[in-house]
């Protein structure tokens, strides 16, 4: 079995809801299976540290999960258009994988959750996509033979997969949502699986 590694970080539910979803997609692959990540909150007090195991959910992330994944799905609620500060500080802290080319060309692809329609889900994907790049993944996205992307009117982009919580902050998925969460897990594994091999 080949891990792939889905790395979220979730405020109230909705994108660990997608990243489950996504981890199904992935497992429905022969061969493959997910590695469910999350990243520690950013306190606003330096001498404030996270626990070493989140008490509920996903463990964090340590370098080896980099390392040992053949893919990579990366996670992170909007904030203001961008990902949110604990996913960006993870990133921050990636010199030595960058250095040591630890995701040079493994596949990657993205997804995201907003408060509304409009909030910014296209360039949050867009901003945890830079990161990715520098490292040198492979950037995959959710291409329009996927049925869903054409006549969605919750989350979901070409961009890749992503919720509209509304304004109580619903972690539950529509119909649509779910699908393309699940498909894009799929062609994460699918592709993967190809570039993996010798």
């Amino acid at each position: 079995m080949h891990d792939i590694l889905v790395l979220y970080y979730s405020h109230r539910g909705s994108v660990r809801a997608l990243a489950e979803r996504i981890t199904r997609g992935i497992e429905s692959v022969s061969g493959a299976q997910a590695r469910l990540r999350t990243v520690p909150r950013v306190s606003t007090i330096c001498e404030a540290t996270a626990a070493d195991v989140p008490e509920m959910g996903a463990p964090y992330v340590e370098a080896a999960d980099l390392d040992e994944c053949i893919g990579l799905a990366l996670g992170s609620p909007v904030r203001f258009g961008n990902m949110a500060a604990p996913m960006k500080y993870f990133w921050d802290g990636t010199l030595a994988a960058w250095q040591n080319g630890t995701l040079v060309g493994k596949p990657a692809c993205v997804f995201t959750s907003s408060g509304s329609q409009h909030g910014g889900n296209e360039s949050t994907l867009l901003s945890m996509v830079l990161p990715l790049m520098h490292h040198g993944m492979l950037v995959i996205g959710l291409p329009f033979t996927e049925p869903d992307v054409h006549h969605t009117r919750q989350g979901g982009t070409p961009y890749g997969a992503s919720h509209v919580a509304g304004a109580d902050g619903s972690p539950a998925l529509s119909e649509t949502e779910s699908r393309l969460a699940f498909a894009q897990g799929r062609r994460l594994a699918n592709i993967a699986l190809k570039l993996s091999r010798p």
